[in-house]
């Protein structure tokens, strides 16, 4: 993929105090258009489509929403608390503004959490559904492949 005005444009909106304080990149300094092909291939890799993923996602933030921002028991297989705060995000790409909603998701087995999580957004379901963009590494929202794969149990 190639680095278009769209995506240097959404990679300059990423950077630290732009649309967030510490931004979407973390500490990786690779393109974006990079970022993503590397992990398109690991998610091919692992078996998972993105579509898959972006639906598990929105299943457990829906059910998360129902605790009120305490943690709930969904499908016996996790614990989800699901918070908001006042305000709104803009995409970097600039194709949408998003409710600052963010699921903690953790992978419970034989009704005893694991202790391993993922962490996301709505913005960043959009970010992942649209793009297939998962953060930099370092970054506070990075959504890592292989973890994504365990703790949804994709």
């Amino acid at each position: 993929m190639k680095m278009s005005p769209e995506y240097s444009k959404a990679q300059a909106n990423m950077q630290p105090g732009v649309i967030t304080a510490d931004g979407f990149l973390g500490d990786d300094k690779r393109p974006i258009v990079d970022i993503i092909a590397d992990d398109e291939a690991t998610m091919e890799t692992l078996g998972v489509s993105f579509d898959e993923a972006v639906a598990r996602m929105r299943h457990l933030m829906e059910e998360g929403r129902k605790g009120l921002e305490e943690p709930v028991t969904v499908d016996g297989n996790w614990i989800v608390r699901v918070s908001e705060a006042r305000g709104f995000l803009p995409s970097p790409f600039e194709d949408g503004i998003f409710r600052k909603v963010n699921a903690q998701v953790e992978l419970m087995q034989n009704g005893t959490p694991t202790g391993e999580s993922v962490l996301y957004s709505e913005l960043g379901m959009h970010l992942l559904e649209k793009y297939h963009f998962m953060q930099g590494v370092g970054a506070a929202f990075r959504m890592d492949p292989e973890r994504l794969k365990r703790v949804l149990q994709l």
